[in-house]
């Protein structure tokens, strides 16, 4: 990805033209610092048109006379309109040179534009000037969620149903109780997936950096501390929720295949969140909102999106954990009783009935 902004940024480059009919374009008043577009002053658009025919520029701005008093700025080219960024940079020549006359201070505000600062009505969150990147790091992180929990809790599901399949459980748990056993591949797949986050999010932390020398910008981006700890609060019993769950569903197969098929159903209770997407945006209070919040198999998702979107209560936010919790020490307690039972039932899966049963003692 990082490759591909370099080279979009470098076949970006243009040579622009313009014809100064009002004579408001100053040399002296080109910006500094971002304004890295060549721009070639001609004396006429017949003389602008044959550079532009010739190859020389690859487009060129026409300033009327009458630009003051509502004339319209012409841009001509060929085939393909510069990009953006050259556009931007005599736009932003043309405002300097608008308000030439102005006070220092006033011009800065007119060129420079406004500095948003989106801030709560009670004044507890603020996210800066850079609102946009305060609203895609939540959508980020729950990304990172489905890729690393779901592939790698994945993995613990495979592993349960291929030892219980060629009876490798059997031989374990002669020397290790069940819970440790599943406790101890449950902490280990854990650490691979925080490992995972670790890296992509060193890789984006990277990429900013280094993006930084070629896009303004990146540079003095805040980091988010508040959102960093939110996720941390919230994986660690998420995952520990969709471990139990895998370890059931393997302990309770006879196939691996077959537990896929479960796993894949339930997969669906955790992103349940992104599809009803709109409804989060545009009313973070509403019952669905709040409802997939206090719900353990949905809370990461939502939390973090709707961290995203505005405030979330501080009951709400603690209700959610609380009970996400209690859910995934619920869940790793029954994985463990439905794995011992599955265990002793070589070639035979377990029934609802059977697993009722199991989690009643008998």
């Amino acid at each position: 990805m990082g490759l591909g902004f370099l080279l979009g940024a470098q076949s970006e480059a243009a040579t622009l033209g313009y014809v100064d009919q009002a004579q408001i374009l100053d040399v002296a008043l080109k910006p500094q610092g971002d304004f890295e577009t060549p721009m070639a002053a001609y004396a006429s658009e017949d003389a602008a048109r044959a550079a532009l025919t010739a190859g020389e520029i690859d487009a060129y701005y026409v300033v009327p006379a009458d630009y003051l008093n509502g004339g319209q700025v012409q841009l001509v080219y060929n085939e393909d309109a510069p990009s953006r960024s050259a556009q931007g940079d005599f736009r932003q020549w043309l405002r300097a040179g608008l308000v030439q006359d102005l006070s220092p201070e006033a011009q800065a505000r007119l060129v420079n534009g406004a500095e948003l600062a989106i801030r709560n009505a009670d004044g507890s969150r603020s996210l800066g000037t850079s609102p946009i990147l305060a609203f895609l790091l939540p959508f980020m992180a729950a990304m990172l969620f489905i890729v690393a929990v779901m592939s790698s809790a994945g993995y613990l599901l495979q592993v349960v149903a291929e030892e219980k399949e060629n009876r490798t459980m059997e031989v374990l748990v002669t020397t290790v109780r069940p819970i440790a056993l599943i406790g101890g591949k449950s902490l280990g797949l854990m650490a691979l997936a925080l490992t995972q986050i670790v890296i992509w999010g060193g890789a984006i932390v990277v990429a900013i950096i280094v993006g930084s020398r070629f896009w303004p910008f990146l540079q003095g981006i805040d980091v988010p501390w508040a959102l960093l700890g939110l996720v941390m609060v919230f994986f660690l019993p998420s995952y520990t929720l969709v471990a139990g769950m895998m370890t059931a569903i393997g302990a309770a197969v006879t196939e691996v295949r077959q537990g896929q098929q479960v796993a894949g159903l339930l997969n669906m209770l955790f992103v349940l969140p992104l599809f009803v997407l709109p409804v989060l945006m545009n009313s973070p209070e509403s019952p669905i909102s709040i409802g997939f919040t206090l719900f353990p198999t949905t809370a990461f998702i939502t939390v973090t999106l709707r961290w995203a979107i505005g405030t979330i209560p501080v009951w709400q936010l603690v209700a959610s954990w609380s009970i996400l919790v209690v859910s995934a020490v619920l869940m790793m307690w029954l994985a463990t009783r439905i794995f011992h039972a599955g265990m002793l039932r070589y070639g035979q899966p377990l029934s609802l009935r059977s697993i009722a049963e199991t989690l009643q003692g008998r």
